[in-house]
């Protein structure tokens, strides 16, 4: 919630911009149960997005791996590339919808006019008013978001790697079945996917900030589309404008990171040995 309200914050980005907001739907909204509007958009949204994600990206995967082979190659920088930008692609088309929602519940309280009361009251308000279109409001910048998670796999792929060939030379690995960077254990992959997930969220969290103002309830009478809120921040608030909310994004994501790359990686070891 922080980090929305600090996205959608149009006035000069200043020091202690969190603890302001923290303060203020604490005092005014209702106390600690304000901070968790908008939990179930952002539950499902998260849920679905990470299943397709991991269901589009390995299945990607696998087939550019099936069409190396035959030319004896393996996996290249691009080729991840390749395979997590267009899982992303189809994953932000699919959840744009539960974004939208989640955006507009977190970036106002509760009994603010035209506030929506439940994840439902938001779909069924959006359709009514705005259509179809209304659901994607925002989806222009989140395309251009998934650079994020193209450039998060593509470092999380190739640290693994890193880490597998610099334990391999210690002679630390001994071959098997799974391949290398099954032998990683789950402190590797705390680190690599938390380096990741850091490296590719500076890089491209502006596009964030975009998205959520395009998103807001009154986006359409404020600006005319992603390149008048890019002029706008530029304008009006610096190149801090495009950043703001970051430090709560980082300290929100990162443990949800962890325990999603180590139940990734766990259940992949599980399946492969009952194959």
């Amino acid at each position: 919630m922080v980090k929305t309200r600090l996205q959608v914050d149009r006035s000069s980005s200043r020091f202690g911009g969190s603890l302001r907001i923290i303060r203020n739907i604490f005092s005014h909204e209702g106390g600690c149960a304000a901070f968790y509007r908008g939990l179930t958009p952002n539950l499902i949204g998260n849920s679905t997005s990470w299943g397709l994600y991991f269901l589009c990206y390995s299945s990607l995967k696998d087939t550019i791996r099936a069409y190396r082979e035959e030319r004896e190659q393996i996996l290249t920088s691009s080729d991840y590339l390749l395979a997590s930008g267009s899982a992303g692609v189809i994953t932000s088309v699919l959840t744009n919808p539960i974004w939208v929602i989640k955006t507009r519940m977190l970036s106002t309280g509760s009994h603010a006019p035209g506030a929506y009361s439940s994840f439902a009251s938001g779909a069924k308000q959006i359709y009514q008013m705005e259509g179809i279109p209304g659901f994607y409001r925002g989806l222009i910048p989140a395309l251009f978001g998934v650079s994020h998670g193209a450039l998060q796999f593509m470092a999380y792929e190739q640290l693994k790697l890193f880490r597998s060939r610099s334990m391999n030379t210690k002679g630390s690995i001994e071959s098997n079945h799974l391949g290398p960077e099954r032998a990683l254990g789950n402190f590797d992959f705390l680190v690599i996917s938390g380096l990741s997930k850091v490296f590719a969220g500076s890089v491209t969290y502006p596009y964030q900030v975009i998205r959520s103002r395009l998103q807001t309830y009154e986006a359409h009478l404020i600006y005319r589309g992603a390149i008048d809120v890019f002029s706008q921040v530029w304008a009006q608030e610096g190149i801090a404008g495009f950043y703001k909310g970051l430090g709560p994004n980082l300290f929100r994501v990162l443990p949800s990171t962890w325990v999603t790359f180590l139940v990734y990686e766990n259940t992949k070891v599980y399946l492969s040995r009952l194959a």
